[in-house]
């Protein structure tokens, strides 16, 4: 072991998402990630060949016993994580797991329940409050420059979901999802705004499919109210398309007004502050398009490290992770009564 490892760990999955992942742990110091499993073992071979991890299997319990590691960094489809997420808990091994957690609030919350009963230490990859403009926002948010957060908006066009062989090549299998826009995409802004503004108190949704060939929505309008008094609009689809550089860079724009002016962002990530009766000004910040959305899957692993080694609580933690879930599902609730949700 390298002087500067002081965690071990492995991976499962190889699919589209993965290579972010890996890419991450291979600049965090304080890590080894010793092998890669996939249940197409040359695509876990092809993997660990790329990131230089010396082991690859095709059978993860197999990987996991053997490999005995301090974590698991879970990158498969969410109808496997509660029987990957049990085995490791068992075993005393500490979990990283992809969203969506579980098909259902129900499964989520025993898969929580589970860790937390095993005693190990679990956080979900919630990679979408790491990207950096939200932390740049946060941090204005914090100085109260505009005053507290009234109103946002955000509107989101992704154009892979159009014509007759949607989110091809990168993520087929969406077509296949029974939900899809907030069960897969809007979870991510869910959480970004619970970030932002805090736990949301009730949820009215209007969605709908406009691609016939898919299973679930790929278009809506999600409107959040939140505790602290602050309302939240997502005007999304995943059908039309959005004339920008990069779509999948912010994934949109978005404003935030407040009591004493507003802020924007475009789809370049360009941040611009207007205090009220004062002229607008961009605002100067570190981000770079590298890896995935600004390098926030290295950012939330360097997070995740910082906390195994320091003893320091996961800012997405199971439990929290599940007041996230428990608005998704809320969505779905209100989209099929039409009418508002309100949350406890």
């Amino acid at each position: 072991m390298n002087s500067g490892v002081q965690l071990r760990g492995v991976g499962i999955g190889a699919g589209y998402f993965a290579p972010f992942q890996y890419e991450a742990w291979t600049r965090i110091p304080e890590v080894k990630i010793t092998a890669v499993c996939n249940r197409s073992k040359e695509k876990a071979e092809d993997m660990a060949a790329k990131y230089a991890f010396p082991h690859h299997y095709g059978d993860w319990k197999h990987m996991i016993d053997v490999e005995k590691p301090d974590f698991v960094d879970i990158i498969t489809p969410p109808e496997t994580h509660e029987e990957i997420c049990g085995y490791a808990a068992e075993r005393g091994i500490n979990i990283i797991c992809q969203k969506p957690l579980a098909s259902t609030l129900e499964t989520s919350r025993r898969l929580v329940e589970n860790a937390r009963a095993a005693g190990v230490r679990f956080m979900v990859h919630e990679n979408w409050r790491w990207q950096p403009w939200y932390r740049k926002i946060k941090e204005i948010s914090n100085t109260g420059i505009i005053g507290n957060f009234t109103h946002a908006s955000f509107l989101m066009r992704m154009g892979d979901g159009w014509g007759e062989h949607p989110y091809s090549p990168r993520q087929a299998y969406f077509r296949d999802y029974p939900h899809l826009l907030v069960y897969e995409t809007g979870v991510h802004f869910i959480d970004t705004f619970r970030f932002l503004f805090g736990e949301v108190s009730s949820v009215f949704a209007r969605l709908r499919r406009l691609n016939p060939l898919i299973q679930g929505e790929d278009a809506g309008l999600l409107l959040l109210n939140f505790k602290e008094g602050a309302t939240a609009l997502w005007d999304a689809n995943r059908y039309n398309e959005v004339e920008a550089e990069s779509p999948r860079f912010t994934f949109g724009q978005l404003r935030i007004d407040g009591t004493r002016g507003h802020l924007s962002m475009d789809t370049e990530s360009n941040i611009r502050l207007k205090v009220l009766g004062e002229p607008g000004r961009d605002i100067d910040y570190e981000r770079r398009n590298k890896n995935f959305a600004g390098d926030c899957v290295y950012f939330l692993q360097r997070h995740f490290v910082d906390c195994m080694l320091n003893g320091i609580e996961f800012e997405s933690n199971g439990e929290d992770y599940l007041k996230t879930v428990e608005v998704v599902q809320a969505a779905y609730n209100s989209a099929a009564t039409s009418r508002v949700v309100t949350l406890d």
